[in-house]
């Protein structure tokens, strides 16, 4: 065993707050001050808040893919049974007209929760979203628009998904003017961003980490809240080098930053973008600027991924502070693989060399 995995052990063996899965750590929310809270998961605090967005307005429908029966993830469990058939209901297995359906039901003036019921199928629903939902209210004027519309989508590696179950396609969204695209990192996260997007004047994305269903848990605020879309989280503060990441990528980054302090001395301060667009410039700015060394970490292929713009946007606006280039750690340019999964994933080993390559510049 090396001293890697005896210190990743021993971390683990004692530190009951932390859950171990396939490739990270799963670091919960510190808990918030709210008095009325309730331990849940990820898909559980995501039915708390379609729940609330229910019962709050009588003109919002749910829909997607056996979304009836509770979805393949029971995001949507017991809601029809709670609202009805007519407001909680299956669709055809046909991407581009539940978004299609969706838009009509947003620009009617109701509110739409649509489910993709995997990210990876949203494609056939593209032009629905980029020429038709992000452009009505330009398109029209202002005479119509499609602010009360909602897409969920579960996204990213899940241990055994292959190339049609585990990709991350945010950055294909993110080029789109008119859009909003967030990711969760966990339960308390996820409950308030969907709230936001629901209420957002604009189509929104959210793309859920399918992993984090089950596999975090935190005690989650009962009530109705909100988090803010395009505000990232800085969630462990650093002076040496600006770890970057969201959804789950954000806890392998935590845990690497755990052992580059225990076995580099090097203080990594890591950011949960939470927000791809509107993505947060300025705090990103402020963290690279003090560290002077930075990676942007994410599931998504290398080329083109959203680190790529973050990549950009720091040397355009940070360079005179940089002490080393920017670096991106990433899955790799190749379809999602299956056995390979493994060797895919932008995993803490790959991480922490990343940290040495920047520190030793």
């Amino acid at each position: 065993m090396n001293r890697h995995s005896r210190y990743l052990f021993s971390f683990v063996k004692t530190n009951k707050s932390v859950i171990r899965t396939s490739h990270f750590t799963y670091y919960p929310d510190p808990p918030t001050p709210a008095q009325n809270k309730q331990k849940m998961n990820m898909f559980q605090a995501i039915n708390n808040a379609m729940d609330i967005a229910l019962g709050e307005d009588a003109t919002a429908l749910l829909f997607g893919e056996d979304v009836g029966f509770g979805g393949v993830f029971r995001c949507s469990i017991n809601l029809r049974d709670k609202y009805g058939k007519d407001r909680v209901f299956n669709t055809p297995l046909c991407e581009q007209g539940i978004a299609g359906f969706a838009i009509g039901v947003a620009n009617a003036g109701a509110t739409a929760i649509a489910e993709i019921q995997f990210a990876d199928y949203i494609f056939p629903a593209f032009d629905q979203i980029i020429n038709e939902a992000a452009k009505f209210r330009y398109r029209s004027g202002g005479i119509f628009d499609c602010g009360s519309l909602t897409i969920r989508a579960p996204c990213g590696a899940v241990g055994h998904g292959a190339l049609y179950h585990s990709q991350s396609p945010e950055a294909y969204f993110a080029h789109t003017p008119g859009l909003k695209v967030v990711v969760p990192r966990g339960p308390i996260k996820a409950k308030g961003l969907l709230l936001a997007c629901v209420r957002d004047p604009n189509p929104c994305l959210v793309f859920e980490p399918k992993v984090l269903y089950r596999a975090a848990v935190e005690e989650v605020p009962a009530d109705a809240y909100v988090s803010e879309i395009g505000k990232a989280d800085v969630l462990r503060k650093g002076k040496d080098v600006t770890l970057i990441g969201w959804g789950t990528q954000v806890h392998v980054l935590l845990e690497v930053a755990e052992l580059a302090k225990k076995d580099l001395k090097v203080d990594c301060e890591v950011i949960d973008l939470v927000s791809i667009l509107p993505w947060d410039k300025d705090a990103i700015c402020k963290s690279v600027k003090k560290t002077g060394r930075v990676i942007v970490s994410h599931e998504a292929p290398l080329t083109q991924g959203f680190g790529s713009e973050i990549s950009a946007s720091i040397q355009e606006h940070c360079f005179l502070y940089l002490e080393a280039p920017v670096k991106r750690v990433t899955g790799w340019d190749t379809p999602f693989p299956h056995v390979f999964e493994p060797f895919y994933l932008p995993n803490k080993y790959r991480c922490l060399s990343a940290i040495k390559e920047v520190i030793n510049y």
